[in-house]
């Protein structure tokens, strides 16, 4: 049965929206992403962690998700596409966070539900930010080397710089801290 839930609550996570970034397209996708992945990530970590009770299970379970995503971005460098083509997330730091505050609330669940979610929903969308900030120009890779399955709702758009009333950062770390401690709490819920 512990098998059965980390699979099934990895493969939800990932199919949260899109569970990675291509370049061609990650800057427009950095909102619907940190809402996406900060609130499964928060879902998924929390209901396997009460599950099997052992701190350290959300890091684990983060852990399992950036391999799998790791094998994503081997399978289009294998199709000729640069390394930096694809951008692993970074959920393991946010994962880790959620462990500290279990493990440091004496495992007390509405801690881990309430903190933790909160932590996951403001850090995961700075980890990704800085994430992004370090690959080549995302335009370049985009028009370089286009996605053959690129809707036309997804064609890359020049970033807004220097707004931060309009920045990504912004609206992802709000609507993510948000939105992550009720959905969590949802999930807990229906866990017990």
């Amino acid at each position: 049965f512990i098998v059965v839930v980390a699979v099934n609550s990895t493969l939800l996570t990932i199919n949260a929206g899109d569970y990675t970034f291509y370049t061609d397209w990650a800057w427009t996708s950095f909102v619907v992403f940190s809402i996406s992945q900060s609130t499964m990530l928060a879902v998924g970590a929390i209901y396997y962690m009460l599950f099997t009770g052992v701190p350290g299970t959300a890091t684990y379970y983060a852990t399992i998700m950036t391999i799998y995503t790791w094998v994503a971005k081997g399978a289009w460098f294998a199709l000729g596409y640069p390394m930096d083509f694809v951008i692993v997330p970074i959920w393991i730091p946010s994962a880790m966070l959620l462990d500290l505050t279990y493990w440091a609330t004496r495992r007390n669940k509405h801690a881990a539900i309430i903190i933790g979610g909160t932590l996951i929903g403001l850090s995961l969308p700075m980890f990704n930010m800085i994430n992004l900030l370090l690959i080549r120009d995302p335009l370049e890779v985009a028009f370089k080397y286009p996605r053959p399955t690129l809707p036309p709702y997804m064609t890359p758009i020049e970033p807004q710089v220097g707004k931060f009333y309009n920045s990504p950062v912004a609206l992802g770390s709000g609507a993510g801290a948000v939105l992550t401690v009720p959905i969590a709490a949802l999930g807990a819920k229906l866990n017990t």
